[in-house]
């Protein structure tokens, strides 16, 4: 398996385990603003623990309908309200679109095949839904995305669930969608990490994007 800082050396990995969603939303925020056309792009390995999070188009009526105790923060990214948990990948791509002349439906695609490809080599089938960003398995979601954009510059990313308590995206109606099933890996045998999962993923990114 190549290493991913052996794919693209202007890409630093970094595997902030378990963070709190509002301190690395943040931290994202400022390394985008703060970053010029020399600035080596990030990845960000990391789980979060429970949260509802909201986008700039988010329905308030799309719950939570519930009170279980889970924090609701809003997000920079676009799209509906999603939940955040252990047992979930967070993989955050801090990308200058600009300088490596993606486009932002480019990269929207790029994202999601490469959850399809990782996917496909588990023996799963990953699809794409016209419409509703995301990464679908047998018409339940399994990976969740949502970015922002500023001055060319991408952050936020995807979210891919792994062995993860599901109950929570009972309170909801995940991405917006009413009566949308989510599932993960452990649901179609595969037994992973999340650090696992993300360090394989990372590579399979790096590679589409040194490729554009």
């Amino acid at each position: 398996m190549e290493a991913a800082a052996d794919l693209l050396p202007a890409c630093r990995l970094r595997r902030l385990g378990r963070a709190d969603y509002a301190p690395t939303r943040d931290a994202m925020r400022a390394f985008t603003a703060a970053r010029d056309e020399t600035t080596p792009d990030e990845l960000w390995l990391l789980e979060h623990p429970p949260v509802y999070t909201y986008g700039q188009g988010a329905d308030t009526s799309h719950g939570p309908r519930i009170d279980n105790g889970i924090a609701l923060v809003k997000a920079e990214r676009g799209g509906d309200i999603t939940y955040h948990g252990p047992g979930q990948l967070v993989l955050y791509t801090l990308v200058d679109l600009a300088r490596r002349r993606i486009g932002v439906k480019r990269y929207v695609q790029l994202l999601e095949q490469s959850v399809i490809d990782f996917l496909a080599e588990r023996g799963i089938a990953g699809v794409r839904r016209p419409g509703a960003p995301g990464v679908y398995v047998d018409e339940a979601k399994i990976a969740a995305l949502g970015i922002r954009v500023s001055r060319g510059r991408a952050y936020h990313g995807l979210a891919l669930n792994v062995d993860m308590d599901l109950t929570p995206f009972l309170a909801i109606d995940p991405c917006g969608y009413t009566g949308l099933r989510v599932t993960q890996l452990r649901e179609h045998g595969i037994s992973t990490t999340p650090e696992a999962a993300g360090e394989r993923l990372a590579v399979i990114l790096l590679e589409h994007l040194a490729h554009g």
